[in-house]
């Protein structure tokens, strides 16, 4: 009986895995749309083969267009007007489209298959984002699974940004991975060397782009990215600031800390970063110098855990609960997050509590 069910289920098993390998090959020889072209913005004519997504086929033609998690529609980032020739939205979609954005015609570049010739409008500003080259000057163990990647530009030599954006890093075909990926990072380096950019990476158990740069990714290697993208800056009013990060959310966090020292920026300003463990805190030198440097910074280092560090003094538990004890009211403050869509969450319910307006809350989330 057992042995029945067994030979049944291989059976079934070999059934399947043979119409899995039939649809691939009908997918790759069968579908062949053929030639197809992309009108951008009624100005521009691309002449691509079809059957690709549209977002990777843009970034072959070195348009390009932000996404945070390599087209696999967690971001919803990845959004053009496609005015002609898209199929219907997706289930994969509609989470990040609302009503006025499916009215006229939004949808996620990386879900949209060309099959046909497409008219799409994409924003002027990304018209403008280009690709950089540069070669991996330094790299610098943070902690146990977070680094610092230093990069010096080749072509261009320098790049402009503002303070909190952030760069598509692209990862080269390796090992089981096929083909090129991108995957965005924000920037963590002083925007006063414009010829530098420094990327702080956290290992991702089998994520392509942190297992290249952790695995292989060495010293002296070439590299290209492109950018930069994002809003997530901080503003020009004079309100006291909460800075508030985890892991390597540090990276954008860090980059303002610069400008403000770079451009003498008196505004007040505390930053609670929370690790899992003491040996999980990076860069608190470097904080302890924005400390002295800038007019009136504290920095405020959190540990869940003090099991490796018994003589650890400073604030423990979550970093949500060092914000409720440290602040008694936010309505006046603004605050800057940057780290996992829970940590983001749970910080603008503490910090709504305090009395902090959410119009006054700006974010980075880590998909």
């Amino acid at each position: 009986m057992i042995a029945s069910i067994l030979i049944a289920v291989l059976v079934v098993s070999l059934i399947a895995g043979a119409l899995a390998a039939v649809l691939v090959v009908a997918e790759y020889y069968l579908a062949n749309y053929g030639p197809c072209k992309i009108t951008v913005n009624d100005e521009k004519e691309l002449t691509v083969q079809g059957g690709k997504d549209l977002l990777g086929l843009l970034t072959a033609e070195k348009l390009f267009i932000p996404s945070a998690c390599g087209g696999r529609a967690t971001c919803g980032l990845c959004k053009v007007k496609v005015l002609e020739g898209a199929g219907p939205i997706l289930p994969t979609e509609e989470p990040y489209l609302d009503k006025a954005e499916r009215e006229s015609n939004v949808r996620l570049a990386c879900q949209v298959k060309v099959r046909r010739d497409l008219r799409i409008e994409i924003p002027k500003e990304l018209l403008a984002i280009r690709e950089y080259a540069c070669r991996c000057a330094k790299i610098v163990d943070l902690t146990h699974d977070m680094k610092l990647f230093r990069l010096e530009l080749t072509d261009p030599a320098t790049i402009d940004y503002i303070p909190g954006q952030y760069v598509q890093l692209r990862t080269p075909p390796y090992g089981k991975s096929r083909s090129e990926v991108y995957r965005a990072y924000s920037i963590a380096s002083d925007p006063a060397e414009k010829g530098i950019l420094d990327l702080i990476i956290r290992l991702v158990p089998g994520g392509i782009c942190t297992t290249y740069c952790f695995e292989h990714l060495k010293e002296g290697d070439e590299l290209r990215f492109n950018g930069p993208y994002g809003d997530f800056r901080l503003s020009e009013s004079a309100s006291p600031i909460v800075f508030v990060a985890g892991g390597s959310g540090m990276a954008p966090i860090k980059c303002m800390l610069h400008h403000m020292k770079n451009t003498a920026n008196p505004r007040k300003a505390v930053y609670f970063f929370g690790a899992n463990a003491v040996k999980e805190l990076c860069l608190t030198d470097l904080m302890r110098q924005f400390e002295s440097e800038l007019a009136d910074f504290r920095f405020v280092p959190v540990v869940a855990s003090t099991q490796d560090s018994p003589d650890w003094d400073g604030e423990t538990g979550l970093v949500t609960e060092a914000v409720q004890r440290g602040l008694t009211d936010a309505s006046k403050h603004e605050a800057y997050l940057c780290g996992s869509p829970g940590m983001i969450d749970a910080c603008i319910r503490v910090l709504t509590g305090l009395g902090m307006p959410e119009t006054s809350i700006f974010y980075d989330k880590f998909a």
